[in-house]
């Protein structure tokens, strides 16, 4: 039977390396295909890895909190009989003459602070994974006095920035602390909760001038991909303001009947824009090289907000999903993206997106472009404003969206049109029922 490696795999478009969170199997477990064989955090969630081969697990050769970079071989699977030797020497080989990664010189650390986790690699479209023997051991912060008092064991702490920074602050140990947020996190009201004293903004401790906080994954990777989309690619803007009375009222009509999921304004976006790119196929696309890929299917990214960065989960062939579904699959892909529950599939592979800021009350924004996407539509809020039409002055609903476009891809006519029939579907919603 054949050897099958194990590698850690590209499970987003951004990943460039993985934290390997943990082994569902040990050493010498039988292993059929489509069987899990571990978790891996990547910048985006935690997604469990399937084995594409039958065997026995034979060998584990990245154990469990180790960053891999993608591709790097990380297990063996192979029947008992096999002999896997030259392969096991070849991958101690590879570790063995690989450059020692440089020591950072220390870092002051500001009175009162405790030290977090050294940052993880980020990762970046454009960038090739490293090789396998460039695996740098990952550096942790020694436990506070307090958790060796208690005898709390030492490991993966999930908190908010902000909750880090005021038990750091305050000389708690966050691994006595039960979470509260998705997943688990730990968020500030734990923290106050446990009885956490936070010092006011205006009156900071003696003697802390400032503080610097490693960045989390996410924002590593956000740090990475938005100079390779903001920079190199020609951004232009187009906006319009909606009348979304008619949508607002519907809206409303169709959350109050009984089985039907709750609808979202964003809902009625989602499918607005999942039309109009069937009928702007050119707005549905990305540079390609030397092409332009134009893409026939409506894949449509969703920004979620996150404690501690952005992730835009994909919702797939939205043109052919009625608003109930939208409605539905969208919110369970939002409540997953912040437990980091998504599956590889929906990290990636989105040929447009949403970003909308309308719960906080935002009037109107641009979005950088998500590469290799050619466009991406900012949504502010509904907001009761002053309307003069034909029958005089008034009160209505209004709102902004603002379309950002890869100029390489589309010009501005292009864009104006698309947004132009955006706003048509939303000013007309029942045309989205159909």
């Amino acid at each position: 039977m054949a050897v099958t490696k194990v590698v850690m795999p590209k499970l987003s478009d951004a990943m460039e390396s993985g934290k390997l969170i943990k082994w569902l199997k040990k050493e010498g477990d039988r292993i059929q295909g489509g069987d899990i064989l571990a978790e891996v955090e990547t910048d985006k969630a935690d997604v469990e890895m399937e084995a594409f081969g039958a065997g026995v697990l034979r060998k584990i050769l990245a154990p469990a909190g180790a960053t891999v970079p993608i591709g790097s071989l990380i297990g063996v699977i192979a029947e008992p009989s096999d002999d896997i030797s030259a392969l096991l020497a070849s991958a101690a080989a590879g570790a063995a003459t690989a450059p020692a990664a440089p020591t950072p010189p220390p870092r002051p650390e500001p009175a009162g602070a405790a030290a977090g986790p050294a940052p993880r690699p980020a990762s970046g479209p454009a960038a090739a994974p490293p090789p396998a023997a460039a695996v740098r051991p990952a550096v942790v912060a020694s436990p506070p006095a307090a958790a060796v008092a208690s005898g709390a064991a030492p490991g993966r702490v999930k908190a908010s920035p902000l909750a880090k920074k005021i038990a750091a602050q305050s000389g708690v140990d966050l691994r006595l602390i039960q979470g509260s947020g998705p997943g688990g996190r730990i968020v500030r009201r734990d923290v106050e909760a446990a009885g956490v004293a936070t010092a006011p903004a205006t009156a900071p401790a003696v003697g802390v001038e400032f503080e610097d906080v490693s960045l989390t994954p996410i924002r590593a990777t956000i740090a990475r991909r938005m100079p390779l989309s903001k920079a190199p690619v020609p951004h232009f803007y187009v906006t319009s303001e909606v009348g979304m009375d008619r949508a607002w009222e519907l809206r409303e009509e169709l959350n109050t009947l009984e089985g039907q999921p709750k609808i979202s304004v964003n809902d009625f976006v989602i499918r607005a824009c999942a039309l109009a790119l069937l009928k702007h196929p050119g707005v549905n696309a990305s540079l390609q090289g030397d092409a332009i890929r134009v893409y026939h299917r409506a894949h449509i990214g969703i920004a979620v907000a996150l404690d501690d960065g952005l992730i835009t989960p994909v919702l797939r062939d939205c043109h052919a999903k009625p608003l109930a579904q939208i409605a539905v699959e969208a919110r369970d892909l939002a409540e997953r993206a912040r437990n980091r529950k998504l599956r590889a599939p929906e990290l990636s592979g989105a040929t447009f997106s949403i970003s909308n800021l309308g719960m906080f009350d935002v009037a109107e924004f641009s979005a950088i472009i998500n590469p290799p996407e050619g466009a991406i539509l900012a949504v502010g809020s509904v907001r009761r404003v002053p309307v003069v039409d034909d029958t005089g002055l008034g009160v209505g609903r209004r709102m902004n969206m603002t379309l950002s476009c890869d100029h390489r891809v589309m010009d501005g006519a292009m864009g104006a049109r698309f947004l132009q029939d955006v706003k048509r579907l939303l000013e007309e919603p029942l045309r989205l029922l159909v």
